[in-house]
């Protein structure tokens, strides 16, 4: 891994659907190199993990994630009003955040990306699609692409 330089990548998944969730876990099990996957049911959850408050205040059981994972659609704080707390925090905005949803609406995509979605995609319809979609992540998002690191922050994945 060009990115991690041996180091398991930490990928945040901030998702309501439990169902989804372990398509996602089975996807990324089945076709990307080694991942410590996180996940989180809403945008109050993601927001107090990337800001480690409340159960996620500690670093080593919480590390700072090299990749968010971002359905739109979920219940009280939802991925759009996450989204633009994060890019909008100094502290948080060079963490990618590919959004991954359900949704094919122009206002959603553009809304992503006019706020700094790194990436939009649509939730696959098939398992094996999805296989595919995680195997074209982690090799882009954990392999290939260079990642900023702050020198007044931990550089990602550590504390």
């Amino acid at each position: 891994m060009t990115l991690l330089r041996g180091r398991t990548a930490t990928i945040l998944i901030a998702d309501d659907d439990q169902d989804d969730c372990v398509l996602i876990r089975d996807a990324f099990l089945e076709g990307s190199t080694a991942t410590d996957l996180r996940f989180v049911e809403n945008g109050e959850a993601l927001m107090e993990y990337l800001k480690r408050q409340g159960v996620y205040s500690d670093s080593v059981r919480s590390p700072r994630p090299h990749l968010i994972l971002l359905d739109l659609n979920m219940p009280g704080k939802n991925g759009r009003d996450a989204l633009l707390e994060i890019k909008s925090d100094p502290n948080l905005r060079a963490i990618p955040v590919v959004v991954l949803t359900t949704s094919r609406r122009q206002d959603d995509i553009l809304f992503s990306y006019d706020t700094g979605a790194n990436s939009y995609i649509t939730k696959p319809v098939t398992y094996e699609e999805l296989v595919e979609v995680v195997k074209t992540l982690t090799q882009y998002w954990l392999e290939t692409v260079e990642l900023p690191v702050d020198s007044r922050r931990a550089p990602f994945g550590e504390s």
